[in-house]
Order: C-alpha cells, then structure tokens, then sequence
C-alpha cells in the first residue's frame, strides 16, 4: 500500500475545474483525468468524498446581479450541481469505481437523498460518495456545503481542487506579480479578504479545525500527491505559520 497521510478526504472541484480551457459546460477529458486519480487512490485504500460547483454550467449570484431572484437563481445553480455530479460519477463508472449521488434535493430517479450515516456506510465499502445540490439551500455556497459535508462525515481535510496552483494575494492571471502562500491562516485569509473560499466555509473550517488545501487539477496526480502529504499549493489551517 501507498504511504498516506490522509485516509478519508472529501475534494471539493469547482464547475470551472471540469470545463478545461473552454470555461464552459463539462469537458470529458478532464473529467476522465479526475475519475482516474480518484480511481487511484480508491485502490490505495483511500475513501473519497466529492462536492462539485457548478459554475460551469450557471452561477445563481451572477444571474442576480443582473436581476434575477437570488433564491431562484441558487437553486437553479443546485441542479447544475447535479449534473456536473452526474457527469464525475458516470467518468468513475467507466473506470470500475463504485459512487453513490446524494443530493440535498430529493430526485431519487437520479440520486439517493443525503443520508449522513448512509454516506459515511458508502465510504466506509470503498464507494466514491458525490455530494450534490449544495446544502439544498440558497445563499450558501458549494464551498460552505463541502465543509459541511466534510464535517459531518469526519473527513481529515478539504482538498479544494482548482484551476491554480494555489492561493495568492491577488489573481495570478490579472497580475503577474501575485504571490503566492505556502500556509495560510484561516484569520488571515478572513482579514485579507482572500477569496479562497467564502468567508462562512473558511470560518466553518476554523472553528472546527479542518485544513484546507488548495493545489491545481491541471497537473495529472496532483491529488494522490496532496494525499501522500506533498508539499503543493497551499495549506490553510490555524497555523502558527
């Protein structure tokens, strides 16, 4: 067996993170890419939790800005969720992964209803468990949902999978000076304003000491890495750093 540092994990993928270089809808490559790491460290022993975005497809907070109603724009942004969740778990099929959906929102043709204790059987059979619909609540993000979850299930950290290889003062991509952390506090990453996560997930975190660590899915194996305890992307935990 692989040396691990972590034994349950949930990794939280943003919706952008299964569009590729499109920045749009769901790119099967990627999706693939994911299914087989994540298939990888099933082998290893590892049991696996998911939360995905889905801004890939719609973002609730975008559409009310330009008028819509915050609380309907959510739940339409929740059942984009679940079709990006969809889409990971029918990549982990073709790769012989067992997975189980749970939505927050009962759609029990396509998903079993969010069970803790069913979810937490599922880990325990080796089976990829794939949280969907958010909380089931507007005004929360997935990030808030993927603490939650991970919370709940007694998951040793979030590995928030994204499409940078870490978190900096500012957006690489705007300014080629950005710096990057290797460690973060979640106060600091509060009183920065670092828009890592939003500040309910990271004050969540904080209160309940679960790391975080955020790295790029852009580089295959990245996340078996993260899981045998390699230094990449950026740690935030309660430091001291």
């Amino acid at each position: 067996m692989t040396n691990l540092h972590y034994k349950r994990v949930l990794l939280k993928l943003s919706g952008e993170a299964l569009s590729g270089d499109s920045g749009f809808s769901i790119d099967p490559g990627v999706v693939r890419s994911i299914a087989d790491q994540v298939g990888e460290l099933i082998g290893d022993g590892v049991e696996v939790a998911i939360v995905v975005g889905g801004g890939n497809i719609f973002r609730g907070l975008a559409a009310s800005a330009r008028g819509m109603d915050r609380t309907t724009g959510d739940y339409i942004g929740m059942l984009a969720t679940v079709m990006n969740a969809l889409a990971i778990q029918d990549a982990l099929d073709k790769v012989e992964v067992d997975t189980r959906v749970q939505s927050a929102i009962s759609m029990h043709e396509m998903a079993e209803p969010y069970i803790r204790r069913r979810a937490v059987r599922h880990l325990e059979k080796g089976r990829v468990v794939i949280f969907a619909a958010g909380t089931g609540n507007p005004y929360f993000s997935t990030d808030t949902a993927a603490t939650l979850r991970a919370l709940e299930i007694n998951a040793e950290v979030i590995l928030k999978a994204t499409k940078v290889d870490g978190v900096y003062d500012s957006d690489p991509f705007v300014n080629p000076k950005a710096q990057k952390f290797k460690s973060l506090t979640y106060r600091d990453a509060l009183n920065k304003g670092i828009k890592v996560m939003d500040s309910t997930a990271i004050s969540l975190a904080m209160d309940n000491e679960l790391p975080i660590i955020v790295f790029s899915l852009n580089e295959a194996g990245n996340i078996k890495r993260v899981v045998q305890g390699e230094k990449i992307g950026t740690i935030m935990d309660g430091g001291p750093h």
